[in-house]
């Protein structure tokens, strides 16, 4: 059974155009992600799937391997779902999904992700959470929530504060949705002929098309934390934070 990763990026964005090619302490920061990918113990394979050509031959300079893909994909999973289909994967592999804009993640993450999903061929996707510590992340739309039962699989991702307390006094532990994904080859095709929900829509959360399908999520808790580059003042936070690292 093969792990391979796939990181979609794209080179079009609202809030940050070019950021993969962003200069990261000498280094466009999809180069970062791609060679964490590579320390990982269990990832045989990684891959950078874009829709952009000067995203695909930065990745091609440093000696990575690029799949150009289609421009008309409404999301970075159906981009993925492109990219796999010309690696010659059986349906058993699992597929990683790791952002390009997540220069800090830790390889091991990849580690934790797959993890479920091998030792259970029943599962089909697994993703990771983070115990929130940064009171702020508890309001912020931008870090998503997450709630699940007492087998780790989700009941709900939101942009909200879930769960909210009713009573005065009470207490509640708080989970982030990290954007790390883990899917079984054949589930990830599957998902991405589903038709939208009504959920997703609203909160703008790819994830909760699978639940809304009636899909089950592994959810694993990571120590880690991973910042997720949207401006220009993530991007300095990520390269201070790089920078000390011995």
């Amino acid at each position: 059974m093969k792990v391979v990763v796939v990181i979609p990026s794209r080179y079009q964005s609202t809030r940050f155009m070019g950021k993969p090619l962003a200069d990261v302490l000498g280094k466009p920061m999809i180069q970062h992600v791609y060679e964490r990918v590579l320390r990982s113990k269990t990832a045989s394979l990684a891959a950078v799937a874009t829709d952009d050509r000067r995203i695909f031959e930065a990745v091609e300079k440093f000696g990575g391997r690029a799949i150009l893909t289609s421009p008309e994909h409404p999301s970075g999973t159906d981009r993925i779902a492109e990219a796999v289909g010309r690696l010659g994967l059986a349906d058993s592999d699992i597929v990683v999904n790791i952002q390009g804009d997540q220069p800090t993640f830790e390889p091991v993450q990849i580690d934790e992700v797959v993890e479920p999903l091998l030792k259970d061929s029943s599962l089909d996707f697994s993703t990771l959470i983070y115990r929130i510590s940064r009171d702020g992340e508890l309001t912020d739309p931008n870090a998503v929530k997450v709630v699940f039962d007492r087998d780790h699989f989700a009941l709900y991702f939101s942009r909200a504060t879930i769960p909210f307390v009713r009573d005065r006094g009470g207490k509640a532990d708080y989970w982030k949705h990290h954007g790390i994904y883990a899917y079984r080859k054949s589930f990830l095709i599957a998902f991405t002929r589903l038709p939208q929900g009504t959920l997703e829509k609203l909160e703008a959360l790819e994830q909760l098309r699978a639940l809304e399908h009636g899909y089950r999520i592994k959810v694993v808790e990571t120590e880690f934390d991973s910042i997720e580059v949207d401006t220009p003042a993530d991007l300095e936070r990520v390269k201070a934070l790089l920078a000390a690292k011995p």
